[in-house]
């Protein structure tokens, strides 16, 4: 069951309490002078009432973090009620009260020092010292005696004899001077008097200035009730402490004043006030008693300047001290605030990593460069990072990211140009900005460095790199050069990595060609602008084809078809691979399925690595199989090595995908072997069934020369490796008759290649299984070994 909080029982209650307290109080007040003496005394005890309960509401209401100063104030309520309803009893039954001190008026007087402790622990509960307003309120307290003396006590008291009231009455002075001095501490301390400290402080106010017409009153010989109007502060001094209990404010924290500042005009204004009253009352008693000197009327006064000025200049050093030690700290905060800003700079500058220039600094850099008489930019991005980081693990590739760098540091330690710089760029690319350099030759020299092994954690590590080379001519736009060296990065790359590059102004057209080229790759395969070739893939026992293998081609309508050389690595850099292969999947299973059921000819299709890591690649390569009615047995995956040797959560994923189509019947092979990694290990453990050897180990004439006869025995090796881990062999490359042969007897299961066919369309390949007929072409030309072989991955 749901249950309103204390906030919502009475809907907008709590603000306006206070108010309706107030306003009641006053017209009680107001009342209150024309009752009688025993009327007086309930409504007093009324007025205490209604501040305890007031007190009560508020502790239960705003749930302050101090809670005994308000209690301490509560039991002060407590006392005036007790005390006022035995003088009420007194006088409802007709006994007189007694003149002399008795335990009703000790308990009466307890109220005046617990309403003062409530008020210390209120301001002692919003402040960071004990002693922070403790010499004000010493001030007050001295100043307050000297005019309590010199005004109340001496012509009332001190020269009268003896005195004709109720002996409690002298102690109202004194204990008021005691409340007030908590309100001077509060109204010093705090930097914002809340709603409910001011309701407190006018309390005190209003019952000082009654107790001192009750005192004056009695000392003149009035009645002990004192006058009637005296009931008016009274009443309303009670009420005010149950309305600053109510008020909103009452359970808000409050801001402490600085007091290195001077805490504030109030504090100015009440120390200028303060200083002034001692002088000001010794001056009126001297002239007050000029014919009859009374020297501790005079002693009174002057103690109480003396001490007076002994807490001002306490409270002086103290704020000097604390104003000294706020300068301190304050010194202290720039120079950590400068310190920090130039943290902050140096790492938005800086690589977190490596410590290293940034790339935005690097920007920086060779704008500074550009201005001053140009120089050299290297470019280096480091071969084959991506498999350290998922062979090893990040931790290794952070050390090797780090090792090169100390590694560049050294280079530049060694250079006899002044001002190089070495940065990381991002990932694994650096570079190296030498200025007033113009030797492109210190490109080379970059890749020949990084050919030495690269301690790395606990490993170490061969790995290479290859470098864009940008020279930068004077006044040459950084933002320019650095994309240049880029395209001159790329170009090294795409030579074949662990080499050197210089950037070309053509090499600018190169790229908005690839750009353009993406373009129009993204709208071909929205177009449909693709199509399957397929190459037989023949037995060399009995040169029969036995499978074929599915190669895409891009043939745009009214323009020449567009080389898979050109469009596929583009396809893997923007992702297209992935729909791409999953088209190329469907439409060879649909075709080859008619293949199967006719000649038991089975299909293989390659498959990309982006394609590995899909999370729904298996149930995409079952479905195409259902779809089309294709056995899992009849098909093939081809992959390429390193997706198998590398580690990671992508290598996982597909070890998966790999494991799970097995299962089903499906196939695997691994396209290219011996170009790659070349694992034993993976060999023996991981998923596989058909080792392709790929088309650069076929010897290139007939035999008779040495490196053909090395190129034969590297054959060899594989065959014979495959065939004792039962594993089938497929040859890339059969170019001519010698190759077949030279396979056939060294014990090679299958080739492919143009000595048996080129890649044909679908309906052309049904008629050559149809009649078996493996067409023969003589040598290739060069365009024809770019373009054989090309499937959706190359």
């Amino acid at each position: 069951m749901y249950r309103l909080s204390e906030e919502t029982v009475v809907p907008g209650w709590r603000p306006r309490a206070w108010a309706w307290c107030v306003l009641i109080g006053l017209v009680v007040a107001i009342v209150a002078p024309l009752l009688g003496d025993l009327g007086r005394q309930i409504a007093y005890i009324a007025a205490a009432g209604t501040a305890l309960l007031g007190v009560a509401a508020g502790i239960r209401l705003h749930r302050p973090s101090r809670r005994w100063p308000w209690w301490a104030i509560a039991a002060a309520m407590v006392g005036s009620a007790v005390a006022n309803a035995v003088w009420a009893a007194d006088l409802a039954t007709g006994r007189s009260i007694a003149l002399r001190m008795s335990w009703v008026d000790v308990v009466y007087l307890s109220q005046y020092v617990l309403v003062m402790a409530g008020l210390f622990g209120l301001t002692q509960g919003r402040l960071r010292t004990f002693w922070s307003g403790m010499t004000e309120a010493g001030i007050v307290l001295c100043t307050g005696s000297a005019l309590v003396w010199v005004l109340l006590f001496d012509p009332y008291v001190d020269d009268r004899g003896p005195w004709p009231g109720a002996t409690s009455v002298i102690a109202y002075p004194w204990l008021d001077l005691l409340v007030l001095a908590a309100v001077t501490r509060l109204m010093v301390t705090l930097r914002r008097l809340s709603g409910s400290d001011l309701l407190l402080a006018a309390a005190a106010v209003v019952q000082t200035c009654t107790d001192v017409v009750y005192f004056v009153s009695v000392a003149d010989g009035g009645a002990w009730a004192g006058p009637p109007w005296s009931a008016t502060g009274w009443v309303l001094s009670l009420v005010l402490i149950g309305a600053a209990a109510t008020h909103p404010s009452a359970g808000a924290p409050a801001r402490p004043q600085d007091a290195a500042t001077g805490q504030g005009w109030r504090t100015v204004l009440l120390n200028v006030v303060l200083v002034l009253i001692g002088p000001a009352a010794t001056a009126y008693v001297v002239g007050r008693t000029r014919d009859d000197f009374d020297f501790l009327d005079v002693a009174v006064s002057l103690t109480a300047t003396a001490l007076t000025a002994v807490l001002l200049v306490i409270r002086s050093t103290h704020s000097t001290r604390l104003a000294n030690g706020r300068a301190a700290r304050l010194r202290a905060s720039l120079r950590e605030q400068a310190e920090l800003q130039r943290s902050l700079s140096h790492q938005a500058r800086h690589d977190a990593l490596t410590g290293l220039p940034n790339r935005a600094e690097m920007k920086n850099l060779i704008a500074e460069v550009a201005g001053s008489g140009g120089g050299l930019l290297l470019l280096l991005d480091l071969d084959g990072f991506k498999d350290v980081n998922e062979r090893l693990g990040h931790p290794t590739g952070d050390a090797l990211l780090i090792a090169v760098a100390d590694r560049l540091r050294g280079l530049l330690a060694t250079s006899e140009n002044g001002g190089e710089v070495a940065a990381r760029l991002g990932g694994d690319e650096y570079a190296l900005l030498l200025p007033g350099v113009t030797a492109v030759e210190r490109g080379d020299l970059l890749v020949g460095a990084m050919r030495s092994p690269v301690p790395a954690g606990d490993q170490v590590l061969r790995v290479t790199g290859s470098v864009g080379v940008r020279v930068i001519e004077p006044g040459a736009d950084a933002v320019q050069v650095l994309a240049d060296a880029d395209l001159a990065l790329y170009a090294a790359k795409a030579a074949g990595k662990d080499c050197a590059a210089l950037f070309e102004v053509a090499m600018r057209d190169e790229q908005a060609e690839r750009i353009r080229l993406l373009e129009r790759l993204r709208a071909a395969v929205d177009a449909g602008e693709f199509a399957v070739h397929y190459q037989p893939i023949v037995s060399l026992e009995n040169g029969t084809p036995t499978a074929a293998e599915a190669l895409v081609r891009w043939m745009p309508p009214g323009r020449a078809p567009v080389g898979p050389d050109q469009f596929i690595p583009a396809a893997e850099d923007s992702g297209l691979i992935v729909a791409l292969g999953e088209w190329v999947l469907r439409q060879a299973c649909l075709d080859a399925a008619a293949w199967y059921r006719a000649w038991g000819t089975t299909l293989t299709v390659n498959v990309s690595p982006r394609q590995l890591i899909d999370p729904n690649f298996t149930l995409k390569v079952v479905t195409a199989l259902h779809d089309s009615g294709l056995p899992a047995a009849a098909l093939t995956l081809e992959i390429t090595e390193g997706v198998l040797v590398r580690s990671g959560a992508h290598a996982q994923q597909a070890l998966v995908h790999l494991s799970a189509l097995r299962a089903e019947g499906v196939r695997v092979a691994i396209d290219d072997f011996g170009t790659g990694y070349s694992s034993l290990a993976y060999l023996r453990d991981l998923p596989i069934d058909v080792l392709k050897i790929d088309r650069s180990f076929m010897p290139a004439g007939d035999g008779d020369s040495p490196q053909d006869a090395q190129q034969t025995a590297l054959v060899r090796t594989i065959v014979d490796l495959a065939r004792s881990l039962g594993l089938t062999t497929v040859a890339e490359g059969v170019e001519t008759a010698y190759h077949a042969d030279l396979l056939r007897d060294l014990g090679c299961d299958r080739g492919q290649g143009y000595h048996f066919a080129r890649p044909i369309p679908a309906p052309d390949l049904a008629v050559m299984f149809a009649g078996s007929a493996i067409v023969q072409v003589g040598p290739l030309s060069a365009d024809q070994q770019s373009d054989a072989g090309c499937g959706v991955s190359v």
